[in-house]
């Protein structure tokens, strides 16, 4: 009985779509719960661990611990998104906000999927801790190696590979046994030229597409190459920006005091922050966190307050990094240039994480700063802003006084060279580029 090509391959094409639905879905499952585990470093790991209360409680099983209270349906991922509008709705939402001074901070950009994406990454932690226990886990102080998509990728390709080299051998076998193969002693390299050669239009229109595809998926990862966009790592001691320069109203300048004098904004000392905080002790869970200030500064506060001398550095972990090769000096901009800091750093005022990269579409959201499209702290951003950033009014400017470096620029142009600097004030100002802020020594050693 002759066996016909539908027949042939239609089981084989069955257990090959379902392999790969498989796959895919493995891989779905794998992006979804990377996604909750970034989530949850970015938007929890600052007041929330898994297994263990810090400023807020430990988020393992919170679900079943709101479901067993008597919460309403939905009632925990909207505490997440808006607390103040969970306790509106569920009385048990109301109790649960009376049981820390500490207000729970509100992420209404976080969807519904987010936020269960956030606790299945946190309740899938339990098989961890079962085979080791004691041992560190992500987001409770550990480490835990990242896996990649890419692999899920990997492990589909070689799938590929052996689907197409299995349906080969079937059909060589099945054409031997039929007596329909002419060329029974070539090798499957020589088969595969064969068949290459017969059908080399489609080979050809294939290979162009998968060299200009790898050739686009190669400049892609280019263009990503010391992307830092929200990037935050983690701090040894919680720092809310928002209670000290937002409640508190402290001047970014009073702890970064060197930004108007120096290529690098500083950070504060233990003597600055003890400044306040020898006075100011905290209550509660902020008690243990301004210990570690008192642990750096070798102070205790008992007895009015004694010195022993024994001190222990803070070692704070760097947010904004840039090649070496890239100059950046923050007087130059600060002072000099006049920008403020919520044009490159956000506003920090409203700022209750610890301090990240901030994405360029929040940066241009905020009254005030120039409206950038290019990733934060990459080349093309700095370009875009000095195309768009202008100096100071200078001369030509009604009711501008001063002698600052840019009115003596000003000055230069108007008695140098003035139909120059009338084009230059054509649409209204004179911008960074005009005065060579495109030139690559500018910025480039």
């Amino acid at each position: 009985m002759k066996i016909s090509n539908n027949q042939m391959f239609r089981v084989d094409i069955k257990w090959a779509i379902a392999l790969v639905l498989s796959v895919l879905f493995m891989g779905a499952s794998q992006s979804y719960a990377q996604e909750g585990e970034s989530l949850f470093k970015a938007k929890c790991a600052t007041c929330h661990q898994v297994f263990k209360d810090m400023t807020g409680p430990k988020l393992y099983e919170v679900r079943k611990k709101w479901e067993d209270g008597g919460a309403k349906e939905g009632s925990v991922i909207q505490w997440v998104q808006n607390w103040q509008k969970a306790v509106a709705m569920d009385p048990y939402a109301k109790q649960v906000s009376t049981w820390s001074p500490t207000a729970m901070s509100v992420f209404a950009d976080l969807t519904d999927e987010q936020v269960v994406a956030i606790f299945d990454y946190v309740d899938a932690q339990e098989e961890k801790v079962a085979a080791a226990p004691g041992a560190p886990v992500e987001g409770v102080g550990g480490t835990q190696e990242e896996e990649s998509l890419s692999f899920v990728w990997l492990i589909l390709g070689a799938i590929f590979i052996v689907i197409i080299l299995s349906v080969g051998g079937v059909r060589r076998q099945l054409k031997l046994v039929a007596g329909e193969s002419e060329d029974t002693g070539l090798t499957y390299a020589q088969e595969f030229k064969a068949w290459a050669w017969k059908y080399r239009l489609y080979v050809g229109l294939g290979s162009a597409v998968i060299v200009i595809a790898l050739i686009v998926g190669l400049f892609l990862t280019l263009y990503s190459v010391n992307v830092m966009t929200e990037y935050q790592p983690s701090q040894p001691i919680d720092f809310p920006h928002s209670k000290h320069a937002g409640l508190n109203g402290i001047d970014c300048k009073y702890c970064h005091n060197s930004v108007e004098d120096s290529k690098t904004a500083g950070l504060p000392t233990v003597n600055v922050c003890m400044n306040c905080h020898k006075q100011v002790q905290g209550s509660g869970e902020q008690v243990a966190k301004i210990q570690k200030i008192y642990d750096a500064a070798g102070f205790s506060p008992e007895g009015g307050g004694q010195y022993s001398g024994k001190t222990e550095p803070i070692v704070w972990n760097k947010v904004h990094n840039l090649p070496d090769h890239v100059y950046f000096n923050h007087s130059q901009h600060v002072k000099v240039g006049g920008v403020d800091c919520k044009q490159c750093h956000g506003d920090m005022t409203k700022q209750v994480e610890t301090a990240r990269v901030v994405p360029v579409e929040e940066l241009s959201e905020i009254e005030g700063n120039i409206k950038l499209t290019k990733p934060t702290l990459t080349m093309g951003w700095c370009i875009e802003c000095h195309g768009a950033k202008e100096i100071s009014g200078g001369p030509l400017a009604e009711g501008v006084e001063g002698d600052s470096y840019y009115d003596e620029i000003h000055r230069r142009l108007l008695n140098n060279d003035k139909s120059l600097y009338e084009g230059y004030l054509e649409d209204g100002k004179v911008t960074v580029k005009e005065l060579g802020g495109w030139e690559c020594a500018k910025c480039h050693y």
